[in-house]
């Protein structure tokens, strides 16, 4: 341990907030796994004023210093849709990037003391800012890159949390299986009872009618999770947000929607991992890599497409009828996926360990567990 005493102070200047966003490039600097983030989204992340998160939800960043030299940093956060979905009292913590274990154990401290002044009675976390952002700390798959959206962490980050007394809430998976074939007679025959069906209907999304078709896709999310541990609602300023971020890895064939009858009771989301197309970028847009990023994003060619959002309306949840639709929409993308795009792997996920119903679609032929997620708690 260093003789160098440890400061921690919150963030407060934008020069704080560079130094904490580019600490992560000090930490992860020899690992051939991380992929560097696109520096501009998560400045986006953790602002006011551009993150619609922050009309219903505050928060503390701090950094640890040794020396004058970053060595950690962490958030602390308030969310009143988490009071409401998950328990009055519930505080979280995330964005934790740090460079050794006594400085993780200082920021863990200081973000439950801020918690606790803050009238919470229990933590969360890692979660980076929401739900809905990078929950859950990475504690198998380190060797493999993390697709689009999904956290990548340190091995030692596992045990000093725990040593700070945090232990295990739930569970995240990643499921990843290889697309190009696809043999299973029993999935087959409920597809073909599906193609049958003339009530059913599995539809590409129109990208010209963007703002129509994501709100479809995303009421369809808050209806279908809401019963999910961990849920909070999105807002309608959010919604807006997020529609604006994805729209540039949106493509009609690789989102559909299920409708029985004309109602759409069902959606997956598939995306290009587009951590594939920004690895070299080293998270800089400016001044050309932009004008790489857009000419990639043409007619994008990866590897692996991620699965990052699946629904079925709840009045459908645990009938064969959803399972039928998930299937139908799985094939259907997965044969443009594999034609139009060259993909020749896919990944499911992040689903909760318990949620039967996602995994039973999830463990497909040939699917494995590729990263496993930890979301922690502690009473405070």
């Amino acid at each position: 341990m260093s003789s160098t005493p440890l400061t921690v102070r919150p963030v407060q200047t934008k020069k704080d907030r560079k130094s904490f966003v580019d600490l992560a490039w000090e930490v992860y600097k020899d690992d051939p796994a991380w992929v560097p983030p696109l520096k501009d989204e998560v400045h986006g992340l953790i602002t006011p004023g551009k993150n619609p998160w922050f009309e219903h939800a505050r928060a503390q960043l701090w950094l640890a210093e040794r020396g004058g030299k970053v060595v950690g940093r962490i958030s602390a956060q308030v969310d009143e849709l988490v009071q409401q979905h998950m328990g009055q009292g519930t505080g979280q913590w995330g964005m934790f990037e740090v460079l050794d274990g006594e400085a993780a154990a200082v920021l863990i401290a200081t973000a439950e003391q801020w918690l606790r002044a803050q009238g919470m009675t229990r933590a969360l976390g890692p979660i980076s800012l929401s739900i809905w952002d990078e929950p859950g700390l990475e504690i198998e798959g380190f060797d493999e890159p993390p697709t689009a959206m999904m956290g990548h962490h340190r091995p030692e980050y596992q045990a000093w949390i725990e040593a700070a007394g945090h232990h295990k809430a739930k569970d995240l998976l990643t499921y990843e299986l290889d697309i190009t074939h696809w043999e299973d007679p029993k999935i087959d025959r409920l597809i073909a009872m599906g193609e049958r069906n003339p009530h059913l209907r599995i539809r590409m999304v129109d990208k010209s009618r963007f703002d129509e078709e994501a709100r479809v896709i995303l009421n369809l999310l808050n209806d279908a999770w809401s019963s999910n541990w961990g849920y909070v609602p999105l807002t309608e300023a959010e919604i807006k947000y997020a529609g604006k971020k994805l729209k540039p890895i949106i493509f009609n064939e690789l989102v559909r929607v299920a409708e029985v009858d004309g109602e759409p009771v069902a959606f997956m989301l598939t995306i290009p991992d587009i951590n594939e197309l920004i690895r070299d970028l080293n998270g800089e847009l400016f001044p050309f890599n932009f004008i790489k990023l857009l000419w990639r994003l043409r007619k994008p060619r990866t590897r692996r497409l991620r699965v990052p959002l699946m629904g079925v309306a709840k009045k459908l949840h645990h009938s064969r009828l959803a399972s039928q639709l998930a299937f139908m929409m799985i094939e259907y993308t997965r044969r443009d996926a594999t034609k139009k795009y060259g993909a020749t792997h896919g990944e499911f996920g992040w689903i909760l360990e318990d949620n039967k119903g996602m995994l039973s679609i999830a463990q497909l032929p040939g699917a494995a567990v590729n990263h496993r997620y930890r979301i922690y708690e502690k009473a405070l």
